[in-house]
């Protein structure tokens, strides 16, 4: 494998002087028009479908992603790819039934939902809470993680160096608003999706050099089907008391058929619904463009696993028959995350500085949405509200440019010697571990929130409470305190000495007690809540190309489940 040549670094820099005068360009251009608070939170009007969509994009993938899902490919394989394929469907009923919703209220920000749905009281407890999720959980994992990838693929760069750089270059892009932001993440999708095809033609194709096949990126994948068919299975069958660790472990992460009916839709509901970070990219359009551009999204996400999966099966196929030992387990610790970096080695000069501009981009991409999200919600939420409720439209967006700027340093020293731990426990399952603890209790919330009126604030606060408290049982003590076989679930051995409940499952259980108790709770209020949303059925119709969208992704959806199920 040759390491990077001087091509690789022009091509690197080029991408990023591109971006970043783009984003000048923009910023110039729209100069004028972002002197008013919410058009420099939220683009109000600005952003196109193809904008909005291409920012959905950038701000989801990042270096948990490229690393965490090809890991993820190289031990199970194409089941994985679920979380992005119902994501697509997750995004069609945002698309359909929450964006209305939103837009007919203008809601701005999630906590300004909850406020105007149930309480001031629920509102500020979620803004804070979002606020720390966002800066001591997502934005440090995601500089962590992409420092540490960046570091890697360049062959040993100075860690702390690239945090910085990473940095200040995310800082650059968000200062500019929301508009910047938008339109500098067609560039980053454009030229992440360049890069994640590269990488994925190199490793088909190492995969058809192998077993003497030529060349052959068709071949290659064939060999993969043919060479691993158990990594070419949608759905993992449920554990028998005869099944290996290797392949309960594979359950526990995605436990067949039952996650289609429990936690795979909260997650995915939760995180394009309900989550500040990436609704923000439509609150500000008009209902059709912001429609369009969420399912241009969705057509977006089904092609994400060719891009972070198929490398990860490649490695695994490569690495079974003999290939990439020392990439795979470098000092002789095997570590499946190696997976994708071990193919990245394998580019050719040239597409190297490519891959490494389509890793930048995902990272700073994602890095510019979590501060913005951070800056909205400070700035609109907590300073406007309860801090200084006189500043003018200036003040507001100075306090959201140092929220920024304060948010992504207090970052760089969370992420310098790695005071979280996220090294240890591994970026992914970081993110998972409290993020997924919540995500029942807020998406309920919503849910009712949205679509039935008797639903009170005070079952809203008890529903993210029990949410939370159910969603630490489940996962910690339910098998020791209830055994490991009851009718709710099946707790399987983790190898570690104990029994765990897939986390998914867990998810589910907790989301079904979590509305028994708001729905409960609700009865014994007024039959229609004075806060309830007015809606009707017209704010639900779709366009004769909306509808359009809507078919073609069901139908390579339904496709794709058909031919790998």
């Amino acid at each position: 494998m040759s390491k990077f040549a001087t091509i690789d670094y022009v091509i690197f820099v080029v991408y990023f002087i591109i971006v970043a005068g783009y984003g000048i360009w923009v910023y110039r251009r729209d100069r004028n028009v972002n002197a008013d608070s919410k058009d420099y939170f939220l683009a109000e009007g600005s952003l196109t479908w193809w904008a909005i969509g291409a920012s959905l994009i950038a701000s989801n993938i990042s270096a948990e992603q490229f690393i965490g899902m090809s890991g993820n490919g190289f031990v199970v394989g194409i089941a994985v790819a679920a979380y992005e394929w119902i994501a697509a469907i997750a995004l069609i009923i945002v698309a359909v039934w929450f964006i209305p919703v939103y837009l007919k209220n203008k809601i701005f920000t999630m906590p300004q939902f909850l406020q105007t749905r149930y309480n001031g009281t629920v509102a500020l407890i979620m803004a804070i809470f979002w606020l720390f999720l966002y800066v001591f959980v997502n934005l440090t994992s995601i500089l962590y993680l992409g420092a540490l990838a960046i570091s890697n693929l360049s062959g040993g760069t100075n860690f702390h160096l690239i945090i910085i750089l990473l940095a200040v270059f995310a800082i650059i892009i968000t200062l500019g608003g929301m508009s910047v932001i938008g339109y500098t993440d067609v560039i980053q999708v454009t030229v992440l999706i360049l890069g994640g095809l590269a990488t994925t033609y190199t490793a088909l194709t190492l995969v058809s050099e192998k077993f003497g096949l030529g060349s052959d990126v068709i071949a290659g994948f064939n060999m993969l089907i043919k060479d691993a068919p158990d990594h070419f299975r949608m759905i993992m069958d449920k554990p028998t008391p005869e099944s290996s660790q290797a392949d309960i472990n594979k359950y526990l992460m995605l436990p067949g058929i039952a996650m289609y009916f429990a936690g795979m839709w909260i997650v995915n509901l939760n995180y394009w619904g309900c989550n500040q970070y990436i609704t923000q990219r439509a609150l500000g359009a008009n209902l059709h463009t912001a429609r369009t551009g969420i399912l241009f999204a969705g057509l977006i996400k089904l092609m994400m696993p060719v891009i972070v999966m198929l490398p990860g099966i490649a490695a695994y196929v490569l690495y079974k028959n003999g290939e990439l030992q020392q990439e795979m387990a470098p000092g002789g610790n095997f570590n499946a995350d190696n997976a994708y970096s071990a193919i990245l080695g394998f580019l050719p000069t040239g597409m190297k500085g490519l891959s490494l501009a389509a890793l930048t981009a995902a990272i700073v991409a994602s890095l510019a949405g979590k501060a913005n999200s951070i800056s909205t919600i400070f700035t609109l939420d907590i300073y406007h509200k309860y801090i200084n409720k006189d500043a003018n439209e200036k003040k507001l967006i100075w306090i959201g440019k140092l929220t920024i700027m304060a948010s992504m340093l207090f970052s760089i020293f969370l992420t310098w010697d790695d005071l979280l731990g996220i090294g240890g426990e591994g970026g992914f399952t970081f993110i998972q571990k409290y993020t997924g603890f919540i995500s029942p209790g807020v998406f309920a919330m919503f849910l009712l929130g949205m679509f039935w009126k008797r639903t009170t604030g005070t079952a809203a606060i008890a529903g993210l409470l029990t949410g939370f408290i159910l969603s630490v049982v489940f996962n910690n003590f339910a098998p020791a305190w209830f055994g490991n076989e009851t009718f709710l679930y099946t707790a399987y051995p983790n190898g570690k000495g104990g029994y765990e409940i897939p986390f998914l499952i867990c998810m589910g259980l907790a989301f079904m007690f979590t509305m028994i108790v708001m729905i409960a709770l609700s009865l014994a209020g007024p039959r229609v809540n004075p806060k309830a949303f007015a809606l009707d059925k017209t704010m639900f119709r779709v366009s004769n190309s909306t509808m359009a969208l809507i078919v073609i992704t069901m139908l390579i959806i339904t496709a794709l489940y058909v031919r790998f199920w």
